[in-house]
């Protein structure tokens, strides 16, 4: 069985109709609650309920208030209440997305799901070898061994949204023997779309740069108009060149530019 829905008070009523289930599966997000959703709700909420129940494939993500805390989140602290009801092959992500905002997600491993949202910068050292949409997004800056990590720990990625205002700085630079800026470029094999629009113009440069990233499948981007022409030196920039060069779809809020750096830059749009 497959359910997909926010109501997660409904989740106990609507199981024990079900008495007899074997196999579970739940995707989950969660807002408009004070509490997370831990291994101790999952037992009580939906556990307790399938008393015959096989197979439990879940990914329950919680989006709470940081001032209705009575309490500082810990992994550590949720991973546990996990290994209480047997589910020691689940993993756990507490992520700060604001000074006002936590997300917290368990779920069970391997990962069966494609889509995942608000990962930060702390994750487990895990592959998800089905994930293919990923939503990042955290209080502190997402560094260049942040995006390796990525790559790595996500191998089939394909839709990659950015959230972050935080510039990320130079703290990952490395200087190569004729003391110029250097990065290890990181591939990326399958990703086709990439959402910027809605974060600093760094995370813009970390995947156009062909110094930092190699991004031989980029058709679609979402940027801000006035980024792109700053990481791109007004369609001039060689460094960028490359990875705009099959692009088809170019998402901005404000009108292109019709110059022919423009189009020479761009031309698979």
């Amino acid at each position: 069985s497959y359910f997909q829905f926010q109501q997660y008070e409904n989740i106990p009523s609507l199981l024990r109709r079900m008495p007899y289930l074997e196999h579970l599966t739940l995707y989950l997000l969660i807002k408009d609650r004070n509490t997370i959703i831990d291994g101790t709700c999952v037992q009580d909420d939906i556990l307790v309920h399938v008393p015959q129940l096989h197979s439990f494939t879940f990914y329950i993500n919680t989006y709470i208030d940081i001032d209705g805390l009575s309490h500082d989140l810990s992994r550590e602290h949720i991973q546990q209440t996990l290994i209480n009801i047997g589910q020691q092959n689940a993993s756990s992500i507490v992520n700060y997305l604001s000074k006002c905002t936590v997300a917290c997600s368990i779920f069970s491993l391997p990962i069966a799901f494609n889509y995942l949202e608000y990962l930060g910068n702390v994750f487990p050292n895990i592959v998800f070898n089905y994930v293919t949409y990923l939503v990042v997004d955290d209080v502190d800056a997402f560094r260049h061994e942040f995006f390796v990590r990525i790559a790595r720990s996500f191998p089939i990625l394909k839709y990659l949204c950015i959230y972050n205002d935080e510039p990320q700085g130079s703290g990952d630079l490395t200087l190569s023997s004729d003391h110029t800026q250097s990065f290890s470029i990181i591939e990326y094999s399958h990703l086709t779309l990439l959402d910027v629009s809605s974060s600093d113009k760094d995370y813009l440069e970390q995947f156009l740069n062909e110094t930092k990233a190699y991004v031989s499948c980029l058709t679609e981007l979402e940027v801000s108009h006035r980024d792109l022409k700053t990481v791109t030196k007004n369609f001039t920039r060689e460094e960028t060149r490359r990875n705009c060069a099959k692009v088809k779809q170019l998402n901005t809020a404000q009108p292109l530019d019709n110059s022919q750096d423009f189009y020479h830059y761009f031309p698979s749009l």
